[in-house]
């Protein structure tokens, strides 16, 4: 008599130095199921065979982005583009996937998506209102249809912290927020979906985002 055990998926959450990975990791073994696992690495190997990767993030991009070059994780991220395997981008590791940053005087990112990463004091709209930068507190994100959205309702409220955006783009676009400007609150292409936000710190919409990830499927639509 043979016995059979289901094999647990891993979950990785991409360690290279910065990020609130913890916070991270906690929210997301809240809403594993019992054959999941999470865990923070910078393994190249671990994050390439993990069945779900999240890549999160905190500070300046310049920092962020010559950690992960450092950590050869760049190579890695770009090889998990277009592959089946989900991918979910957390603030600074949305930022990370576009092309291009004006933090820092300018620094290139991993290029995954095509738009700049830009600041809000440049927006006209935005110095008229006399709004602070950064744009710090809760929001509402006017969703589009995507599987991450599952039994999130529109115009839910999300946790944001950041003064650099990423312009609304009829492409990828797939999360739209306001603050004097619109702005991506989510983008998404094929396997990979990126937030603005923080999921982990956006109480129960967050989770239930964070639940449809770890049941992702990494296609775009149902």
């Amino acid at each position: 008599m043979s016995l059979h055990t289901t094999k647990e998926a891993v979950i990785a959450v991409v360690d290279y130095g910065m990020g609130n990975l913890h916070s991270v990791k906690k929210a997301l073994e809240k809403v594993a199921n019992d054959h999941q696992s999470v865990v923070i690495t910078s393994d190249p190997k671990v994050i390439l065979s993990a069945d779900r990767v999240v890549v999160p993030g905190v500070g300046a991009i310049r920092d962020c982005m010559a950690a992960v070059v450092s950590h050869s994780l760049d190579e890695v991220i770009l090889k998990l583009t277009g592959s089946d395997t989900p991918v979910l981008g957390i603030c600074i590791g949305m930022q990370l996937l576009l092309q291009y940053s004006e933090e820092n005087d300018g620094v290139n990112c991993l290029g995954i998506f095509p738009q700049a990463v830009e600041h809000f004091s440049k927006f006209d709209a935005l110095r008229d209102t006399h709004l602070k930068v950064p744009h710090m507190g809760w929001n509402t994100v006017q969703t589009n249809d995507h599987p991450l959205w599952g039994d999130i309702p529109n115009d839910a409220y999300f946790y944001f912290v950041h003064s650099y955006c990423v312009q609304v783009n009829d492409e990828n676009t797939v999360g739209e927020c306001e603050y004097g400007v619109p702005f991506s609150a989510a983008i998404a292409r094929d396997n990979v979906f990126a937030v603005q936000f923080h999921p982990e710190k956006s109480h129960t919409h967050g989770l239930q985002l964070l639940k449809n990830f770890v049941n992702w499927n990494g296609k775009p639509s149902v």
